[in-house]
C-alpha cells in the first residue's frame, strides 16, 4: 500500500518543473531518502542538474552532486518515468496573460502527462500558486476520466508553495506546509508524504481552503504594500520623510506591522497571485477593489521613480535624453540573483523610452535579457560613479559601497532606504 511505502520511503517520487520551487523541494526529498526523479522539458537544465550544477541560488551544487552519487536524484526530460513513480508534485509556472488572467497552460501539460502514466495507488500534487478551484475543477476531471476513482484508486491534493528565495532561516524544509486533499484519504497521504521530508504539516479540509491560503498571504502583502506606497506617495508631496514615519510606527508594540515601500513588486508571487483571487472573484460576480487598487498603486511606482530622476537631473540642468543613469541591483530583493517581476526592468523600460542611456551594477546577476536588448552588470568603480549623470538604487545589497556612492555627488534616487544616515542635496528619496 501506499502508505507503507511513504512511511518506508520506499516511494519513488516525481517533481514536475525544476525551477525556483521544483528543485529545492526535490532536494529536500532526496536528502531524506526518497528516490527522486525530477522532470522538466528544458534540456539545458536537465543536463546541468545531471553534471551536479545548480542554477539555483538556493540549492547549493553540492547538494545535488551528494544526491548523484547516492542514486535518490535523476533528471529527465521524458515523461515516461511517471510510471515508475507512486507520488507527483507538480511545480511548473502560473503566470498572468497580458490580460491579467490566470494562464494554467502548463498545469494543464503536466496533469495531461500525468493522466497517461496515472495509475492505481498514486499521489498527484499541485504546488504550483493557482486560483481556488483549480484542483478540484481542472485537475480532477482530467485523472479520473482514465477510469481511476479519486480517493480509492489515485489521491489528489493541493498543497501551495511557500518559497522566500535567498531567505536564510526559512526554507523549504521548516516552512509550515499546508496541505488539503479532495477526500479525507487524499489530505492523508499528501500530509504523510510531507511529514517524512519537510516540517509542520498543516491539513485543511479542502483543496479550495489550501488554494486561497497562498491567495490570503500574499494578497495581505500586496495591499499593505500598496497602502504604505500610497502613503509614500503622499509624504513626497507634504515633504515628509516616509522611512522615519514607518520607524517610528514600528516601536508600538501592538496594532502596527512594518511594510515599506519600494519601486514596485517584485518576484513570482506578490504582483501575481492578487490578481488570481480578484480574476476568480469576478467569476462569483465579487468586485475586489481593495486588490484592484492595490495593484493600480503598486503599479505606478516605477512611473513615481522616474519622475525622481527627471527631478535629479533637473537639479543638475540635463535632460533625461543622452544622460548616462546607472541601476543600482536590478533582482527584486536583496542579495538575490531572482529578477522575475523585478520593478527596475518597468524603471528601465520607461527611462529607455525617454532615450536614457543605461547601465547596471548588481553582485548577484551578471547579465540582464529585457526588452530587446541585453546588459551586462558593472564593477561599480570610482571611474563608473563618476561617469554616470544619475544612480538609481532599486535593490539594497549589503555588498554595495554605498559610502562611495554618496561620495560621487551625482543624483541619486534612493528607492530602498539604502541610503538611511546619509545627507546631502543630491539624494532624492522615494
Amino acid at each position: 500500500m501506499l502508505k507503507e511505502k511513504l512511511q518506508s520511503k520506499e516511494a519513488r517520487l516525481a517533481v514536475i518543473g525544476l525551477g525556483y520551487v521544483g528543485l529545492p523541494l526535490s532536494m529536500e526529498f532526496a536528502r531524506s531518502g526518497f528516490h527522486v526523479v525530477g522532470i522538466d522539458t528544458d534540456a539545458q537544465k536537465v543536463g546541468l542538474l545531471n553534471e551536479g550544477e545548480s542554477y539555483i541560488q538556493d540549492v547549493p551544487a553540492e547538494w545535488i552532486r551528494d544526491a548523484l552519487d547516492a542514486g535518490t536524484f535523476e533528471a529527465t526530460t521524458d515523461f515516461s518515468a511517471l510510471q515508475t513513480v507512486d507520488a507527483v508534485d507538480i511545480c511548473v509556472p502560473t503566470p498572468l496573460r497580458k490580460t491579467r488572467d490566470p494562464d494554467i497552460s502548463y498545469v494543464r501539460a503536466a496533469v495531461a502527462d500525468i493522466a497517461r502514466f496515472l495509475h492505481p495507488q498514486m499521489l498527484v500534487i499541485l504546488d504550483s500558486t493557482t486560483y481556488p478551484g483549480t484542483t478540484d475543477e481542472v485537475i480532477l476531471s482530467s485523472l479520473e476520466a482514465t477510469g481511476l476513482k479519486v480517493g480509492e484508486d489515485f489521491y489528489l491534493a493541493f498543497s501551495p508553495e511557500r518559497v522566500d528565495p535567498g531567505n536564510e532561516k526559512w526554507n523549504t524544509r521548516n516552512i509550515p506546509k499546508v496541505v488539503g486533499g479532495v477526500t479525507p484519504a487524499c489530505t492523508e497521504h499528501a500530509a504523510l508524504l510531507y511529514s517524512q521530508a519537510l516540517g509542520p504539516v498543516v491539513p485543511v479540509s479542502s483543496t479550495k481552503v489550501a488554494e486561497m491560503v497562498k491567495l490570503l498571504e500574499n494578497t495581505f502583502r500586496s495591499v499593505n504594500i500598496g497602502l504604505v506606497n500610497e502613503v509614500a506617495l503622499m509624504c513626497d508631496r507634504m515633504g515628509i520623510d516616509v522611512w522615519e514615519v514607518i520607524d517610528a510606527a514600528a516601536t508600538k508594540p501592538f496594532g502596527f506591522m512594518p511594510f515599506y515601500p519600494g519601486p514596485g513588486l517584485g518576484g513570482h508571487c506578490i504582483p501575481i497571485d492578487p490578481f488570481y483571487l480578484s480574476w476568480k472573484a469576478k467569476e462569483s460576480g465579487f468586485e475586489a477593489r481593495f486588490i484592484e487598487l492595490a495593484g493600480v498603486i503598486n503599479g505606478s511606482m516605477p512611473y513615481h521613480v522616474v519622475s525622481k530622476v527627471v527631478d535629479g537631473l533637473n537639479e543638475d540642468g540635463k535632460p533625461v535624453k543622452g544622460s548616462k543613469i546607472l541601476l543600482l541591483g536590478v533582482a527584486y530583493k536583496e542579495d538575490i540573483d531572482d529578477v522575475r517581476e523585478a520593478p527596475s526592468l518597468d524603471i528601465m523600460k520607461l527611462l529607455r523610452e525617454k532615450g536614457a542611456i543605461l547601465s547596471y551594477s548588481d553582485p548577484f546577476v551578471s547579465t540582464l535579457y529585457q526588452g530587446g536588448f541585453s546588459l551586462t552588470s558593472q564593477e561599480l568603480t570610482p571611474e563608473l560613479l563618476g561617469d554616470v549623470d544619475c544612480i538609481v538604487i532599486t535593490t539594497a545589497h549589503s555588498s554595495i559601497d554605498y559610502q562611495a556612492v554618496v561620495d560621487a555627488g551625482t543624483p541619486i534616487v534612493d528607492t530602498r532606504n539604502a541610503l538611511k544616515g546619509f545627507t546631502g542635496d543630491h539624494i532624492l528619496k522615494l
